[in-house]
């Protein structure tokens, strides 16, 4: 394990690569409590003005949603601009991004768990949360899509009394089952894991209501022996679940597009494409979430510079493969020699198209937002540079958003048959939709962070020297 003394070491070796310690300051077990838990235990009247104007505007870009939600129910999907012959349109472009969102949270608390990475113990929590939050997100579009959503339990096999049961060949149900149970265990495994720390709010607490939720919520934590080697076993096997998921979650969601036969999207490479692409965004907006949280709460001592060097350095390794999915997806279309295939990257590229390209611009703006800006990351001081690293993140989700947009619209505007050719743009209403699962997204998790320890308390004291009875270990 790296401790705040070896670090200290590192950095008077002048190593050129640390970036610091993952515990800064003189803490121990009582002033970790008091830190963290602080910001749970704040009375409602002292909440700080930042966040009550980040809550407000989530809470107004959440009710643009409902409205949208209402809307689309009454008047039925006509309202957005799906048609002939794109079909999918925001819908499932924001399906695929904001599932892809939600990929970091596992790979940062399972995966680097299970390599013993203890740099994570600092950002795990509200990584998880926002992968919660980002399937809740993702999870409603399919559901809306099909028009119908009052009978979307169709989709599950159940009983019933006309013998029907769910088409299997069907990629709508394959999401369902995928992202069903990436939610749920993700959800487990978040629960599990803040359990200790909800005992610690619980006999914190100085009201009978505090006493009594966090009391339940604790499930009657009492930190003996027994309930920890219970809790690590469970963590455990809960991760060794999760990390499968953080891999066929995307695969899944890759076989909606790979398994057809349109241009674009008929590629065998898709699966640890969008994978890479998914832990790619979702460390993006990793950053975007912890910078501020770091400045807003006084938590530079908690989540270091080291933490968003770590997490820079896995962006530009994820941007990385991302770059080599794109030069691949040019190689594989010219080497196929189909006539098919070299349309559709003319018509993406706008380079060498006999006819004028509509949407080659979106293209060239992913390729400079996904792959060209994150090459700042091989600069130290750019990896160290909290509003460098925040621009980037921010850029790199546009990007990501944009990928989603070219493989979908781009794809299906034109096929094989030039007489069902068609363009498509969002309305208003595919608009107001996005940008109200935003605020659904800022909404839960401002809450969150107000109301629940954001940063697992009881995982940042293993990296004090004093939780280790016999000294430091590497």
């Amino acid at each position: 394990m790296t401790t705040e003394p070896l670090d200290r070491e590192a950095r008077a070796r002048k190593d050129p690569y640390d970036a610091g310690p993952i515990l800064i300051g003189e803490h121990d077990f009582s002033s970790i409590n008091d830190k963290i838990s602080s910001l749970a235990e704040a009375p409602l009247k002292s909440t700080g003005k930042g966040w009550i104007l980040g809550f407000a505007i989530g809470f107004l870009l959440l009710n643009v949603l409902m409205v949208s939600i209402v809307a689309l129910i009454a008047l039925g999907t006509g309202i957005w601009g799906i048609n002939i012959p794109v079909g999918w349109g925001f819908a499932i472009i924001n399906f695929v991004w904001w599932i892809g969102i939600g990929h970091a949270g596992t790979l940062i608390s399972a995966i680097l768990l299970l390599f013993h990475q203890q740099w994570r113990n600092s950002i795990n929590r509200f990584a998880e949360a926002m992968t919660l939050f980002a399937v809740a997100c993702a999870g409603m579009f399919p559901l809306l899509h099909t028009g119908r959503p009052w009978f979307a339990y169709w989709l599950m096999p159940y009983p019933n009394s006309m013998g029907l049961w769910p088409q299997f060949r069907s990629p709508l149900v394959w999401d369902v089952f995928a992202v069903t149970t990436y939610g749920s265990v993700s959800l487990i495994f978040w629960y599990i894991g803040m359990i200790p720390d909800l005992a610690t709010l619980r006999d914190r607490a100085t009201t009978r209501v505090r006493q009594v939720i966090f009391g339940f919520a604790s499930m009657g934590w009492r930190g003996s022996a027994r309930h920890w080697e219970r809790y690590e076993t469970a963590y455990l096997l809960l991760a060794g679940l999760s990390t499968p998921l953080v891999l066929s979650v995307h695969t899944i969601v890759s076989f909606d597009f790979a398994t057809s036969i349109i241009p674009g999207w008929h590629a065998t490479f898709f699966p640890p494409y969008f994978v890479a692409g998914a832990i790619y965004a979702g460390f993006a907006m990793v950053l975007n979430l912890a910078i501020p949280i770091r400045k807003a709460y006084k938590m530079e001592d908690v989540i270091t510079m080291r933490h968003l060097d770590n997490m820079a350095k896995i962006l530009l390794a994820t941007g990385l493969i991302v770059a080599y999915a794109y030069v691949m997806e040019l190689f594989y279309g010219w080497y196929s020699a189909s006539e098919f295939e070299i349309f559709m990257l003319k018509n993406r590229t706008g380079m060498g198209a006999e006819i004028h390209a509509p949407y080659w611009w979106t293209y060239w703006m992913l390729i400079f937002c996904n792959l060209i800006t994150p090459q700042l990351l091989w600069f130290k001081n750019v990896r160290r540079s909290p509003v460098a690293l925040f621009i980037i993140s921010l850029i790199v989700g546009v990007g990501m958003w944009l990928e989603r947009f070219v493989i979908v619209v781009v794809s299906m505007h034109r096929d094989y048959l030039p007489s069902s050719w068609g363009m498509y743009s969002g309305t208003a209403w595919d608009w107001a939709m996005y940008i109200g699962t935003i605020g659904l997204f800022l909404t839960l998790f401002y809450l969150f962070v107000r109301f629940l320890p954001i940063i697992p308390m009881f995982e940042v004291k293993h990296l004090l020297p004093e939780s280790h009875a016999h000294g430091h270990e590497d």
